[in-house]
């Protein structure tokens, strides 16, 4: 065997090396003295990590018999994720730093980076199997993760409709899996495109593949697991699932509809535009009755769900997939504001997240209640933030290369909800702003990590809609 091959995944070799050091870590640590540096620790490794990968190749690698598939484009957006999961580890040392999670620390790490690694095989599958191994791979250890804060029954309860969710899907998309394998009779995805002929097994085939993944990233019908989960697990997992895993679902959906499923275009842009219209409309109808700030947030990473797959409309593969990296990234940014604000004020008000929580935030912690809005307003799509230039490309993507009438109905549609969307958002920023009722929260300081992942994530809501070399080297990555 050519274990120079091993060098050909640098993404995947270098994750797999800090899982490595990062569990020698924890096997040798004891104490509390000589766990201050483990979160410092894991963040340089990262950060090491999102160096060495962020330039991406210059062609398509493939391996071992062509299982392994990494595009330039893949090995961009592997880097978004990095970046994102970056910012979750950072900002989680408030909340490990509590006594019931503590001892939970260095699991935490573990099964956040093996999630991650899961993700970066699924996106580089040159095949369904090699796709489902890596799916499940992320899928398992994310269903610990919301189980991780273990002393509260929430947690155990969005776990197992987490678990039970996952495998249900699981299953719908294996059905779907052995209906494509018996249409064509391969499994690898150079040879099912040529392979892929229209019969009503491979269609039923499809739409089973399609909802499978559905429920991962929460499309609507396929979401009711979301807002309880969501609820229920530990602050910062529910940021990394609302981010990373959506952005890494979203764009593997994406391209296996471009690259694999062409031939049954006319069949799955049908379902896209129910589903995109179904998501957006639904998610914002129900995000406005919501009490409950993670419930809410729930919602809305339903409807930027729903957002994000416009692209999936369009006719243009590569500016889709920029622009569904583009919007991934800011979205990262902005929605990793608002839950590292939701977790510092759950941490200094006894685990406390309704809206009515946030009312006079401004009057106490006036720097928490400003980054809140302008992440809000990047997450409405509020011009000058970046997430109105994530939208607008999407947007762009989705009509671009269809000369038909629905594309166009469709992103009028999502622009309608954009409104509707603006209005709730708008309803936290009332509550820190204008609502009276009852004492605001108490003045609080915000740890070294959490002021520094505002930090990060405030410019990035600020410079990265209008700093144009973000968006061409997304470009020329999917370009390649």
């Amino acid at each position: 065997m050519n274990y120079s091959q091993f060098l050909d995944m640098m993404p995947e070799a270098t994750l797999m090396a800090i899982l490595v050091i990062v569990f020698l870590a924890d096997f040798c640590s004891h104490g509390k003295a000589e766990r201050k540096w483990f979160n410092p620790l894991v963040c340089l490794l990262l950060l090491a990590q999102l160096i060495i990968n962020i330039c991406p190749t210059s062609e398509t690698v493939s391996l071992f018999g062509g299982i392994y598939n990494a595009t330039p484009a893949a090995n961009m957006m592997k880097s978004v994720l990095t970046f994102g999961t970056l910012i979750v580890v950072l900002q989680s040392r408030n909340w490990l730093a509590v006594t019931d999670t503590k001892q939970n620390e260095g699991e935490f790490y573990m099964l956040t980076i093996s999630t991650l690694l899961g993700m970066f095989m699924m996106m580089s599958a040159g095949s369904f199997l090699m796709f489902f191994l890596g799916l499940e791979m992320a899928s398992v250890p994310m269903g610990c993760m919301v189980a991780l804060d273990k002393y509260r029954n929430k947690s155990a309860e969005a776990a197992a409709k987490f678990i039970l969710t996952a495998i249900f899907s699981s299953g719908v998309m294996l059905y779907g899996i052995s209906f494509l394998y018996g249409s064509t009779g391969t499994l690898y995805f150079t040879d099912f495109g040529n392979a892929l002929k229209y019969s009503p097994m491979a269609v039923m085939g499809m739409i089973f593949f399609i909802s499978g993944l559905g429920f991962k990233i929460s499309l609507v019908p396929f979401h009711f697991w979301t807002a309880d989960t969501y609820q229920g697990a530990p602050t910062t997992v529910t940021g990394y699932l609302s981010v990373i895993s959506k952005g890494a679902a979203t764009f593997t959906l994406v391209t296996l509809l471009y690259k694999v499923f062409f031939v049954l275009t006319i069949y799955w842009i049908s379902t896209m535009y129910i589903l995109v219209v179904l998501s957006i409309t639904v998610a914002n109808l129900m995000a406005i009755r919501q009490t409950e700030l993670k419930r809410f947030m729930a919602f809305s990473s339903i409807s930027q769900a729903g957002y994000i797959m416009l692209v999936a409309i369009g006719g243009n593969y590569v500016m889709s997939i920029t622009a569904l990296m583009y919007y991934v990234l800011i979205y990262i940014v902005a929605n990793m504001t608002v839950f590292t604000i939701i977790s510092s004020v759950e941490h200094a008000n006894n685990g406390k997240t309704d809206i009515a929580t946030y009312n006079g935030l401004y009057k106490t912690n006036p720097k928490m209640a400003f980054l809140m809005t302008l992440a809000l307003f990047s997450l409405g799509g509020i011009p000058p933030f970046a997430g109105m230039f994530s939208k607008f490309f999407v947007f762009l993507a989705a009509v671009d290369g269809r000369p038909t009438f629905m594309p166009y109905l469709v992103v009028f549609i999502a622009l309608v909800n954009t409104v509707v969307s603006l209005y709730y958002y708008l309803l936290i920023v009332k509550a820190m702003y204008i609502n009276n009722e009852g004492e605001p929260i108490a003045t609080f300081k915000a740890d070294c990590n959490t002021k520094l992942t505002l930090a990060v994530c405030t410019i990035g809501v600020i410079l990265f809609g209008v700093a144009s070399c973000i968006y061409e080297a997304l470009h020329s990555a999917a370009a390649i």
